[in-house]
């Protein structure tokens, strides 16, 4: 439907109408039959007429014309107010009727006035889609429309173009390289043509509640779809879906909330980006009114002359939805639930319905408007006519409690201007309704829109988005505590609300559908446990010299360790960034069996390493040569670390015993005989060792150095034991070894916090063992991998899952910088992931067996790997 082009209030159209002024019923959704080319005829006597050429839009509830010139209206008529349809006859001066171009009015046409003129909405319902199916199985699509002669075809079936207010029905057809729509009206154009090496989105949809829609993007971040299809069978649905899923397969990676999560948290797409993609995800689209993307009110001040983004007074609590903002407002809303019958629910309206979207849509879509109103615009005083009135109305009204639609923080402002001049009406001030009246801080359109997008990417929405995205699409979507309420809307409004193929009323389930088409409708649930924060960075302000001879001592920062921190830091990224240059430098093989673990002085000039052969060995990076070979038991050692100041190694063994080794002296000079089975894996910080083992315990000794205890032996003491129910195979801690990662034989990965020795979070990542597990540099997140190949990504705060992949072969250990992973893989290979993108980035040949052990410097420029074959590998970086 285009645009009205003037005000429609006044017009009318006599089809022998029950009224002399017909009016535009609210239909949310109509089906498009057809279109004729006509003449709107205008008898002002016996020899006097006026013709109006244009278009004849026959839907399933009303006729519509749109003449062709541009300042003339549209005409909307009900068929269910008219009498009698019938050919052009002398009726008298004042009859009125649209004559087609073939001389005649479609038979669709008169049988859907019959269908109208039922007395049950149910009867007429059914009979429309009837109709509808008879015209869809007489048809079918026309092969004729393919792009190329060599298409090879795939499927086709019958389905609905969506688009707001209206659908079009018609035939979907799919090939190898082209997914085709032929509408039966022949409108927008005969035939609409998506090539799948374009697509870049694909969404299946809860259309009416029921699982029949599908969304189909050719961008990565626009609002509008190329194409939203509604099927009859959820069976055809997915059957295509499948068909362009397939396609894509190799082309797009299919994202996940959680992956937005991710990538969210660590800045990698914006607070905007991230909002659009999880309205994508919970079923939000621009072609259905009953839900349209959804964002936040941010802002409360709209009366200030400057907007100050840094006082946190500027901005709306995120953690409450509109109806909690207002604490009077709130306790008449409790008193009246308490009082309630069941169901019970503590708003009357939703935040986003479409009356609220097209209130705030009015001036670029007035059609819309006029359809949901009866053909007039709202009274003059509820229109949009200024931000402030409107928040002030959100805060204070005892019905209104609407959020905001993307529009307020995208790039064209045109929804705040009536550039159509549109007549809006008169306020009680005498005030004429034109354009949206703005902030004092907004200088403009442009300018309001660019500071709300400053707004919506600040420090305080960043640090407080989360929250509101629990209320909207996670855990606290039917009540939380700022409300107290369990249904914060009615329950039809959620997933899974009401079943309509239950309801076996026919008038019963179209009135039942009509509700929760104009109520809106709550998103699909896309968490169920509390949303983690996103990652702030807090960036140090270091005072600029006013003169080049301005005193380095007014720093507040050594500059020596300043520029220290600054170089190892960019060397980091530079490093990371390049991890995909990855060479082979020289190679070696020391070991008789499998090696289980790699350490390095802190020096560099020697490396050691553990094997399943039983020894430890050092080998010298500058003579490039083995210096010494050394066993502790007949069993496997399982890891090993050097102790600062290159004196001590210590060396884990499946004999229950932890080994300390004397390098000057070149001999074990204690044994920690502290577990009931094998030691799998130790860690060291602070004079603090922390062993893990089979015996399903995690132990936290305090290790007093020999020169301290003036003896010849270690004193070792137990502070701390981490009980699990299984055997333990690996684990971590985070760089201030305030947290302690450790996964299980069963796959388990438990969070602990070391300073009350207590588990945060118990979570079931892997099908099979846990090879690894480590904390990004931040200790904002946990990746572990595991014997069933997956790669899973853990946020520390909440506990929750964030991110899976697969891969495969099992990654038996990595290394990350929290974006990237570097993971030694089952294959021999080294596998460079992109935990962005979700996808393996580069693979590179490595050892001829499993990938067991990795080490990296601190400046990440030099890495060795250790694997079943027996080898060390020194890899280098190429910048």
């Amino acid at each position: 439907m285009a645009f009205i082009r003037k005000k429609q209030r006044e017009q009318q159209l006599q089809f022998y109408s029950k009224e002399r002024f017909s009016l535009l019923l609210l239909n949310l959704e109509e089906y498009y039959f057809e279109q004729h080319t006509a003449n709107h005829i205008i008898c002002e006597g016996r020899q006097n007429e006026r013709k109006t050429r244009g278009s004849l839009k026959i839907c399933s509830k009303s006729v519509i014309f749109e003449p062709d010139e541009m300042f003339q209206p549209i005409i909307k008529i009900s068929l269910r107010d008219c009498i009698k349809i019938e050919k052009q006859g002398d009726n008298g001066a004042n009859s009125l009727f649209a004559k087609t171009r073939q001389g005649r009015i479609s038979l669709v046409f008169s049988q859907l006035h019959r269908a109208s003129c039922l007395d049950k909405l149910g009867d007429q319902t059914a009979m429309i889609i009837a109709i509808l199916q008879s015209r869809l199985a007489r048809t079918s699509f026309d092969k004729n429309r393919f792009q190329s002669f060599s298409e090879i075809f795939k499927m086709e079936c019958k389905a609905e173009m969506v688009t707001p207010l209206v659908t079009n029905p018609g035939h979907v057809c799919i090939t190898d390289t082209n997914l085709y729509f032929q509408p039966l009206n022949g409108y927008p154009k005969p035939v609409v043509q998506i090539t799948l090496q374009d697509v870049r989105r694909i969404y299946k949809r809860r259309h009416g509640l029921m699982p029949l829609g599908l969304e189909v993007f050719c961008t990565e971040d626009d609002l509008c779809s190329d194409i939203y299809l509604k099927f009859y069978e959820s069976q055809d649905r997915d059957e295509l879906y499948f068909y362009i899923a397939t396609y894509l397969e190799n082309h797009v990676t299919e994202h996940t909330a959680e992956s937005y999560m991710l990538q969210w948290q660590r800045g990698h797409i914006s607070n905007y980006q991230y909002l659009l993609h999880l309205n994508n995800l919970a079923d939000r689209s621009c072609n259905d009114l009953s839900q349209y993307p959804v964002f936040p009110w941010i802002i409360n001040d709209y009366f200030s002359a400057e907007l100050d983004l840094s006082n946190p007074e500027t901005f709306r609590d995120l953690s409450k939805p509109i109806g909690a903002l207002n604490k009077e407002r709130l306790e008449r809303l409790l008193i009246r639930y308490q009082e309630m019958p069941e169901p019970k629910f503590m708003y009357g309206s939703h935040y986003s319905s479409p009356g609220y979207v097209l209130f705030y849509l009015v001036r670029i879509a007035p059609e819309h408007m006029l359809c949901l109103q009866n053909g007039r615009f709202d009274h003059a005083d509820r229109m949009f006519n200024s931000i402030a009135e409107t928040w002030k109305n959100c805060l204070d009204g005892a019905t209104d409690f609407k959020e905001l639609i993307p529009e307020f923080y995208g790039d064209d402002f045109s929804f705040l201007v009536n550039s159509l001049k549109l007549d809006l009406g008169k306020r009680q001030g005498g005030k004429m309704v034109d354009d949206v009246q703005l902030p004092p801080w907004a200088s403009g359109p442009k300018d309001f829109l660019q500071k709300s997008k400053e707004a919506l990417e600040s420090n305080y929405v960043s640090e407080h988005l989360h929250e509101w995205i629990d209320l909207i699409f996670g855990y606290k979507q039917k009540g939380n505590e700022a409300v107290g309420a369990h249904n914060i809307f009615h329950p039809l409004t959620y997933e899974g609300g009401v079943d309509l193929n239950s309801i076996e009323d026919p008038d019963e389930k179209v009135a039942m559908l009509t509700q929760i088409l104009e109520f809106g409708q709550t998103p699909k649930q896309l968490f169920v446990i509390p949303h983690p924060r996103r990652i702030t960075t807090k960036f140090k302000s270091l005072p600029q010299p006013s003169s080049q001879s301005a005193s380095l001592a007014d720093s507040p920062v050594s500059p020596g360790e300043e520029s220290f921190e600054d170089l190892t830091e960019e060397s980091r990224t530079l490093a990371w960034n390049n991890i995909t240059k990855l060479k082979l430098h020289e190679s070696y093989k020391i070991h008789k069996e499998a090696i289980t673990g790699i350490a390095v002085s802190f020096n560099g000039s020697s490396v050691f390493t553990t094997s399943q052969d039983s020894t430890l060995k050092m080998f010298s990076k500058e003579s490039r040569t083995l210096q010494r070979s050394i066993s502790f038991s007949n069993m496997a050692l399982s890891s090993c670390l050097v102790l600062p100041g290159d004196n001590t190694v210590i060396s884990s063994s499946w004999d229950n015993n932890v080994y300390f080794y004397s390098i000057a002296f070149g001999r074990r000079h204690d044994t920690l005989m502290g577990h009931d089975d094998a030691v799998s894996k130790i860690s060291w910080h602070n004079n603090r060792l922390y062993s893990a083992s089979w015996d399903s315990t995690v132990k936290v000794w305090s290790c007093v150095p020999l020169e301290m205890t003036g003896t010849k032996k270690h004193h070792f003491e137990l502070l701390a034991e981490l009980e699990h129910d299984v055997s333990v195979d690996t684990i971590s801690l985070n760089s201030a070894s305030t947290l302690l990662v450790s996964g299980t034989k069963e796959g388990i990965v438990n969070i602990w916090d070391l300073t009350t020795a207590t588990m945060l979070h118990q979570i079931s990542c892997h099908s099979g063992t846990v090879y690894n597990a480590a904390f990004s540099p931040d200790s904002r997140h946990v990746l572990s991998t595991g014997e069933d190949g997956c790669l899973k990504v853990i946020d520390v705060q909440t506990g929750m899952l964030i991110s899976s992949m697969t891969s495969e072969h099992p990654q038996r250990c990595f290394l990350w910088d929290g974006n990237c992973v570097l993971a030694g893989s089952q294959s021999g290979e080294l596998l460079v992931w992109d935990l962005i993108e979700a996808r393996v980035s580069e693979r590179i040949q490595g050892h001829t067996g499993a990938v067991t052990s990795i080490w990296m410097n601190e400046q990440c420029s030099s890495i060795i790997t250790g694997g079943e074959d027996r080898q060390i590998m020194f890899w280098k970086l190429q910048y």
